[in-house]
C-alpha cells in the first residue's frame, strides 16, 4: 500500500513540472555557448553555404603592351603596313621622324673665285687628274668636287692623292636630314601574335617596346 502511494506522488510531480515548462508565454532561459572574446563555434553545414557565395577575388589583368615598328623609309611603305596591322590590333599612329643619312665622304678643292676656280680646274689637268667637277652656282659654288665616295677609306685615299700633287683637297661627310616613318600599335590579347607576318621587309625592322599612351 505505501508503495503504491509513493509511485503515484511521483507521477503527480513529474506531471506538475511538466506542466509548468509547458505554460504558455514562458520563455526558456539560453545560456550562452562562448565567454566574451572568444569565437563562435559554426558547424561545418552551416559555414559551407555562406563560403560558396563568396566570389573568388579577380586577378589583376595584365598591363597592354605596346610596340614601335620601324623606321620606314618610304611614306607609301609605311602606308601599306599601316593598313595590314590595323585589322589586327586594338590601336595603331603613326610619327615621323626627322633622322641624319649619311650621302657619303665629299672631297673637294675651295677657290676665292670663278677665274681661282678654273685654273686650279687647268692645274688639276695638267696633273694627269680628270674626275672633278667645277660648281658654278648654289652654297658651293666656285669649288671644285673630286669626287664622292661611300667608303671613307676611299675618300681618304683620293685626299692623300691630291695633296701629294701639291692639291688642298678637304674631305668631309656629306650629311642630310630625312623623314622616317614609324608605326606604333597596341598588341593584341591574342597569345601568339606576330607583326611580322602582316609586314613586308620586317627583318630589317627594328622594333621596340614601350608603354602605351
Amino acid at each position: 500500500m505505501i508503495l503504491r502511494l509513493t509511485v503515484l506522488l511521483l507521477l503527480l510531480l513529474n506531471l506538475a513540472a511538466a506542466a509548468w515548462w509547458l505554460w504558455p508565454g514562458r520563455a526558456p532561459t539560453l545560456i550562452a555557448a562562448t565567454r566574451a572574446g572568444v569565437p563562435t563555434l559554426h558547424l561545418l553545414h552551416e559555414a559551407l553555404p555562406r563560403a560558396a557565395t563568396q566570389a573568388p577575388a579577380a586577378a589583376p589583368g595584365a598591363l597592354a603592351q605596346c610596340l614601335s615598328v620601324g623606321p620606314f623609309t618610304t611614306q607609301a611603305e609605311m602606308q601599306q603596313a599601316f593598313a595590314a596591322l590595323a585589322a589586327h590590333v586594338p590601336r595603331i599612329q603613326y610619327r615621323v621622324a626627322e633622322s641624319a643619312v649619311s650621302r657619303g665622304w665629299w672631297v673637294y678643292l675651295t677657290a676665292p673665285g670663278r677665274e681661282q676656280a678654273l685654273a686650279m680646274a687647268r692645274a688639276l689637268a695638267a696633273h694627269g687628274v680628270r674626275d672633278y667637277y667645277v660648281i658654278t652656282a648654289g652654297e658651293q659654288q666656285n669649288s671644285i668636287s673630286l669626287g664622292l665616295f661611300q667608303d671613307p677609306h676611299n675618300a681618304q685615299r683620293r685626299e692623300a692623292q691630291l695633296r701629294t700633287l701639291g692639291f688642298p683637297a678637304q674631305l668631309r661627310q656629306r650629311v642630310e636630314q630625312v623623314p622616317q616613318y614609324y608605326i606604333e600599335f597596341q598588341q593584341p590579347a591574342t597569345p601568339g601574335f606576330a607583326w611580322q607576318a602582316h609586314v613586308a621587309h620586317a627583318d630589317i625592322l627594328h622594333a621596340q617596346t614601350r608603354a602605351c599612351d
